[in-house]
């Protein structure tokens, strides 16, 4: 019962991507073509927050639900990993016209379509995860 705050934030950042049209094929398209700054807008925002989220988690202002400091850990900086998951993740993107983040928020909307689309990324996610030893960096 303690985390209902957190189901409800979930819902309510649910209702704020399908009333911002985070969640339309169309949407996307319009950015991956540059008609529109309309998701451009979305991610930029999405950056700057979570900028200031960062800064606070390292301050030690926002803590986890048990108290404790959140250390975010540092990652090695590559390159070719960076390019390498970009493009895969883009080219994803664009096929299948959906963003994996709010894969079950469209699952409310479009069932199988985002069945479909939650197999693929839990697919690619395996497959991750028997190469990521033998990727460069």
């Amino acid at each position: 019962m303690k985390n209902i705050k957190f189901l409800l934030l979930g819902i309510f950042f649910a209702i704020v991507l399908s009333k911002s049209q985070a969640i339309s094929w169309f949407r996307f398209y319009e950015m991956f073509r540059f008609q529109s700054f309309h998701m451009f807008g979305i991610i930029g925002g999405a950056v700057v927050i979570s900028a200031i989220f960062m800064q606070l988690f390292k301050r030690g202002i926002i803590k986890d639900i048990h108290g404790n400091i959140i250390t975010p850990k540092k990652k090695e900086k590559g390159v070719v990993r960076t390019l390498v998951g970009g493009t895969f993740f883009g080219i994803g993107w664009g096929i299948s016209g959906a963003c994996a983040g709010p894969i079950f928020v469209i699952l409310g909307f479009k069932f199988l379509p985002a069945l479909i689309l939650l197999i693929s990324a839990l697919f690619g996610a395996f497959i991750y995860g028997l190469l990521s030893k033998k990727l460069p960096n």
